[in-house]
């Protein structure tokens, strides 16, 4: 059997092959976070007080979930991250009124076929119609990531039209 689009877009990262089940160590293209990287950012500061990202150039924070801020909490929140993105040279920010993050990335050419992107929303697996892998991750997984530059993932197995045939019967 052939290589699954998921092997393809991992060894061309990876520059080696890649087999179903293998744990492979990446660092993906871009990580996503929204609303959410107030709580993000916290974790950072729970790890160590002035943290510094390793790749500002691969974060993407939009501000579209609670827009306008709903509550005092909510409007600090935004500006903790405004904060944190000027003082970390965040290179993809888009304000409130930008758009809805999903469609965001497509539009400014971040979503492209072969990158991997993983986000902390569910909706992330989205960009999977444009070629790229995309995967939904937590909070504190995108913490790691902000400040390790990588993380791992499984090598899903693929069924063929005949064992996927059979098992949906």
């Amino acid at each position: 059997m052939g290589k699954t689009f998921i092997q393809k877009i991992f060894e061309q990262k990876m520059g080696k092959p890649v087999n179903e089940g293998e744990i492979v160590f990446v660092q993906p293209d871009y990580i996503l976070t929204h609303d959410n990287s107030a709580a993000i950012i916290k974790k950072l500061s729970q790890v160590k007080e002035g943290i510094k990202v390793k790749y500002p150039d691969r974060i993407v924070i939009v501000l579209d979930h609670v827009i306008p801020a709903a509550s005092a909490k909510t409007a600090n929140n935004h500006k903790e991250i405004r904060e944190f993105v000027k003082a970390q040279h965040i290179t993809h920010f888009y304000d409130i009124g930008r758009g809805i993050c999903h469609q965001v990335l497509p539009e400014m050419g971040l979503a492209k076929p072969g990158s991997i992107i993983v986000g902390s929303d569910s909706h992330t697996c989205t960009y999977g119609a444009f070629g790229a892998f995309s995967t939904g991750i937590d909070r504190t997984e995108a913490a790691g990531i902000w400040i390790t530059g990588d993380t791992w993932f499984k090598i899903p197995q693929s069924y063929g039209r005949k064992e996927w045939r059979i098992s949906c019967r």
